[in-house]
């Protein structure tokens, strides 16, 4: 199963006028990441960047000039997204985005039931809230002290790795496929020549973040010494 999670930074609120400036996405197969990505600045024609805007992402009229407008980049975009699932966090604010600009240049919008929002996801899992990207990142470990503005693709990195927490983490590594080889017979049962269960491993890109505080790691080795060389905990204790 594909999909891509993606972001996307705008020049305000309004789709009706205002226009995507960025577009960033990660691929992911089998809710694993496979490296490839897309990541693409846009020059947004005579709409200028609204102020409050430009303090979310930084991303400046002057920067823009000179990269492509949504016409020249859609083919792209569309061919990188392909069949698969379009994923984002508030997903009714940039499908509304990417349609409106698919609708300017004549083509068809991305329909409902190809998108997931993992922000009706969140609120889902956690009732309570809050649901922000930085919140679901404290929730579930996540480091983004790097994010100190709001980006496409580095948004996209870490709604990645949220929603493949929210979904069961890592956990999903044990996903297991079956192999059919020339063995199978011609109703599609797996006779003994087919291959057996091939189990497939995957590493975080990221180590989570330690939840083990540095006085709680001090406090356990004091324990541990108390205990003395019989105590069980000593042939687990690391050597300092």
């Amino acid at each position: 199963m594909r999909e891509i999670i993606f972001d996307t930074e705008t020049t305000g609120l309004d789709n009706r006028a205002d226009r995507i400036i960025e577009i960033g996405g990660i691929e992911l197969f089998n809710h694993f990441p496979t490296g490839n990505v897309i990541h693409i600045y846009i020059n947004p024609g005579d709409q200028k960047v609204h102020p409050d805007a430009l303090a979310v992402h930084g991303i400046t009229d002057e920067f823009l000039k000179d990269k492509k407008p949504f016409a020249e980049v859609a083919e792209e975009i569309l061919t990188f997204f392909g069949d698969a699932k379009w994923i984002a966090h508030n997903a009714t604010f940039d499908m509304g985005f990417i349609n409106a600009e698919l609708a300017r240049i004549g083509l068809p919008p991305i329909l409902p039931e190809r998108v997931l929002d993992t922000l009706s996801m969140a609120r889902r899992k956690h009732p309570m809230g809050p649901n922000s990207l930085d919140a679901l990142c404290r929730r579930y470990g996540i480091d983004n002290s790097h994010r100190t503005k709001h980006g496409a693709l580095l948004d996209s990195e870490l709604l990645a790795e949220v929603y493949i927490e929210m979904i069961g983490g890592r956990q999903a590594a044990f996903g297991l496929s079956m192999t059919a080889t020339s063995g199978q017979n011609g109703r599609g049962d797996a006779t003994e020549e087919d291959d057996v269960v091939i189990a497939s491993v995957f590493e975080r890109p990221r180590p989570l973040a330690p939840r083990l505080s540095q006085s709680e790691a001090q406090a356990h080795e004091a324990l541990v010494a108390k205990l003395g060389e019989k105590g069980i905990w000593a042939k687990y204790a690391s050597p300092n």
